[in-house]
């Protein structure tokens, strides 16, 4: 299998929700007006807390300066699994709990953080620049690694690594993280970018107006709601992760979904804000349910983890991570 490194130079950020009015014109630039800026590589994605943006150096120029606007230290690289040799992008997803023992544990053990990405076509793992000479040395035994230079796959340099790396010796690693799911139900779904202009004015509705018609759809007794969407615009490919409620509110016909109409349960890591330092999150959440043979979209956001998994899955899901649950790293 290949290992590709994007060409892509990242910045995750996010964005406070009393600040959002701030951004919205850069943002509806970015997920609707593509051919006026030279990003490729855009996600935005609402939690409750706020709104988290993975941006390419281009992208980032069209966000205004503002005491609302928090942006990871790092700058991030985006490594994609590819089976096949079949394009990063436009890929089906193989799955965080297919590359839990390939590329996240390995990584984990390296003691380099990660920042995932799931979408309707693939999985991005974001790492930082800086930490990618021994991302590389870590996982050359396992993949084909390819650098993506102006489009094209060509073969990557070692960048200097010697080979008298000491492989480190596994650990397991406990769950140690407050585990919690909320009572949405959720799909991940795509559109031909060529039908976007006749949604735009749902979507924009629904990534930046939560406090209308989006926030009446939770049930006002239910105290387990949560506010999620996700949309990305990543080399001309959509993704979208939004609950069923808001999916009702798009036509018809214009949303990709499995004919089975396949809905997922989230888990959100964390109690507190993660922050980007700690390594092993993923692979925590991540190796246990490859254990469980149980298939998962997951998405990092600036300040909380959140695995899909499907929804007839969820209480034996709960129940594997609870029963890895443990008390040091």
């Amino acid at each position: 299998m290949e290992l590709h490194i994007l060409e892509h130079s990242l910045k995750v950020a996010s964005i406070a929700k009393e600040g959002i009015q701030f951004f919205t014109h850069g943002l509806i630039k970015l997920a609707f007006l593509p051919s006026k800026t030279r990003c490729k590589f855009f996600t935005l994605t609402e939690t409750p807390e706020d709104y988290t943006i993975i941006v390419d150096e281009e992208g980032f120029k069209e966000l205004p300066v503002s005491e609302f606007l928090s942006v990871a230290e790092a700058t991030w690289l985006a490594l994609n699994v590819v089976s096949g040799g079949g394009s990063s992008s436009s890929s089906q997803p193989i799955g965080v709990t297919k590359i839990a023992k390939s590329v996240i544990a390995p990584l984990a053990d390296h003691n380099i953080s990660v920042f995932m990405l799931s979408t309707y076509q693939t999985d991005f793992i974001l790492v930082r620049e800086r930490d990618l000479p021994l991302v590389m040395h870590t996982l050359s035994s396992e993949f084909t690694l390819l650098r993506v230079v102006n489009g094209e796959a060509v073969a990557a340099n070692s960048l200097g690594m010697t080979n008298g790396f000491v492989k480190p010796k596994l650990v397991q690693r406990p769950v140690i993280h407050p585990l919690s799911s909320p009572s949405n139900m959720f799909c991940v779904t795509s559109l031909d970018p060529v039908t976007l202009p006749s949604v735009a004015t749902i979507l924009m509705d629904v990534m930046f107006y939560s406090s209308g018609v989006k926030e009446s759809a939770a049930p006002s007794d239910d105290l387990e709601y949560i506010r999620f969407f996700s949309f990305s615009l990543i080399e001309g490919y959509i993704s979208l992760v939004m609950d069923e409620e808001t999916q009702k509110r798009f036509p018809l016909n214009v949303l990709f979904t499995s004919a089975s109409g396949e809905l997922w349960k989230m888990v959100r890591i964390g109690g507190q804000p993660l922050g980007f330092d700690e390594c092993g999150i993923v692979a925590q959440i991540s190796e246990s349910l490859a254990a469980a043979d149980i298939p998962a979209y997951y998405i990092s956001t600036f300040k909380f983890d959140h695995a899909l998994v499907p929804e007839e899955n969820i209480q034996s899901v709960i129940g594997a991570l609870r029963t890895n649950e443990g008390g040091g790293q």
